[in-house]
């Protein structure tokens, strides 16, 4: 195996483990959700939803550095489309926003359904950048995430 190659493995575990630790303020805040005093409730439900659009506009993120990876690679066959993952990478953030703004409950309902709009797009724009390959983890991070939120409502 090439040091090269080695590389790529050592990046996608990496990828892999920081991606399913991303998930442990998830499920650990929802489930935290349903057990805590109901004086307490209002705090777990922030950091919840603080965190969710932070990873919602996480998301968009990874689309502007696509966005600009894109730009920079000399055109060899079909347009990649940057356009199209900067204007979602700022709509996402737009759409995370109201999520922290709106009550608890509403909020974090809000933010799951974002997290499953926005895996929805992936699976298109991710497959125009040549990342069709990253989708398999993509959706099972953002079932977790978004079935996070929603448990996390459901106990408001």
């Amino acid at each position: 195996m090439s040091p090269d190659m080695l590389d790529d493995v050592q990046d996608h575990s990496l990828i892999k483990v920081l991606g399913y630790a991303g998930l442990i303020p998830f499920t650990g805040l929802a489930l935290l959700l349903w057990v805590v005093d109901t004086h307490l409730q209002a705090w777990v439900a922030m950091a919840l939803a603080a965190y969710g659009a932070l990873i919602v506009s996480f998301l968009g993120g990874v689309h502007w550095g696509l966005g600009w990876l894109g730009a920079q690679r000399p055109p060899s066959g079909p347009p990649h489309g940057q356009r199209n993952h900067f204007l979602w990478g700022i709509t996402l953030s737009l759409l995370a926003w109201p999520g922290v703004l709106m009550p608890p409950f509403a909020g974090l309902a809000w933010l799951g359904f974002v997290l499953i709009l926005s895996y929805l797009a992936d699976r298109t724009l991710y497959a125009r950048a040549g990342l069709q390959r990253w989708l398999t983890l993509r959706f099972r991070l953002s079932c977790v995430a978004a079935l996070s939120c929603f448990i996390g409502a459901g106990a408001l």
